[in-house]
């Protein structure tokens, strides 16, 4: 076993779709095999040996980014121009939250559902998987993020559903881009994207009464190697996390088989941004925290949530723009993310919201 500083971590909401909401953390000490304890000024702080695997890997990330960096810069992201809001049809049910620009409260119920829930959570995670990958269709160069949420409204609002984000405590479009150093709830605006940028681009859909939430970082024109390497870890990350769900199991195994995966290749878990229950409601109990932690509570048949990791190259720290939504990485590394809405069964689960 390895030593590790774990969180005992209350949800408190923050910002948009994806995760829509955040983990605040407060840090507690958990030790155990080689840990080695250090006490300096009241802070405690737990190191470990790396294993010879994980330094490997450690060296390896380093000449990648070495390398990466001197092929080329890659400017800041900067903000473009956002246009409005685009119109849904009256006769499309709408969320109850649409109207206000109040942030929602997470419910405190989970979502388990009767045999018509889980038919209904199924098409509105079909809808959700075929928007999503229609979306991906569009990330080529000097297509801007806004010209993506057009098209993704469009076809959301065709098939009669509403797009989840829009109006979701005051967010102004219909789904989240996320690009480069970006981590999560990016506004679609006039910014162009470049040959070598890395997109996430988050659907939620609202179909029947019920939500159907997912996201995949899509690579645009030539993308470096160490940048593909973090796109696929993540995606690996997302689907080892699923492989150990079925009913009865803690939801905390979640975050430590992400964590596992990640830090064998380098890459850092961001723990501000967590999973959520999904359903009649766009968010609720439980919160599912993608790093290691020691929180309680067990996966139930017939409930549905999303799992939705968040990898950087560099640091986990982050800075959100004036829009109150878009939150980068600190240091502006690279960030990728995937999602899914998965159903818990008996002996394992289904991912509802399957590209």
């Amino acid at each position: 076993m390895e030593s590790m500083v774990s969180f005992i971590t209350g949800p408190t909401l923050a910002s948009s779709s994806s995760s829509f909401f955040e983990a605040r953390t407060l840090r507690t000490l958990f030790s155990g095999g080689r840990g080695t304890s250090i006490v300096q000024k009241n802070v405690v702080i737990v190191s470990r040996k790396l294993s010879g695997l994980e330094e490997a890997m450690r060296i390896r990330r380093s000449r990648e980014l070495q390398s990466s960096d001197k092929a080329r810069k890659r400017p800041p992201l900067r903000r473009g121009k956002v246009s409005g809001p685009l119109p849904v049809p009256e006769h499309i049910l709408r969320p109850p939250y649409v109207g206000t620009r109040l942030l929602p409260e997470i419910s405190s119920e989970h979502q388990i559902h009767d045999e018509e829930g889980i038919d209904r959570m199924k098409a509105a995670g079909e809808l959700a998987a075929r928007v999503l990958d229609f979306a991906g269709t569009l990330v080529r160069p000097l297509v801007t993020t806004d010209e993506i949420d057009k098209a993704v409204h469009k076809m959301i609002v065709d098939a009669g559903a509403y797009p989840s984000p829009l109006g979701y405590g005051g967010f102004p479009k219909s789904v989240c881009t996320s690009v480069n150093e970006c981590m999560c709830h990016g506004i679609p605006d006039s910014r162009q994207l470049q040959d070598g940028d890395i997109i996430n681009i988050d659907v939620t859909v609202y179909l029947n009464g019920y939500h159907g939430d997912t996201s995949k970082t899509f690579l645009c024109g030539n993308v470096d190697e160490p940048t593909k390497r973090l796109v696929k870890v993540t995606e690996e990350c997302l689907h080892r996390a699923i492989s150990i769900c079925k009913d009865g199991v803690s939801f905390k195994r979640i975050g430590k088989k992400i964590s596992e995966l990640a830090e064998r290749h380098g890459f850092s878990v961001v723990e501000r941004f967590v999973g959520h229950g999904v359903g009649k409601v766009f968010h609720s109990e439980p919160i599912i925290l993608h790093h290691r932690n020691d929180n309680p509570g067990y996966m139930v048949e017939g409930e549905t949530f999303t799992i939705e990791p968040i990898l950087t190259m560099g640091s986990i720290e982050c800075i959100t723009w004036g829009d109150n939504w878009t939150t980068l990485t600190a240091d502006g590394s690279l960030a990728a993310q995937f999602e899914h809405t998965i159903l818990i069964t008996r002996n394992g689960a289904e991912i509802l919201t399957k590209y």
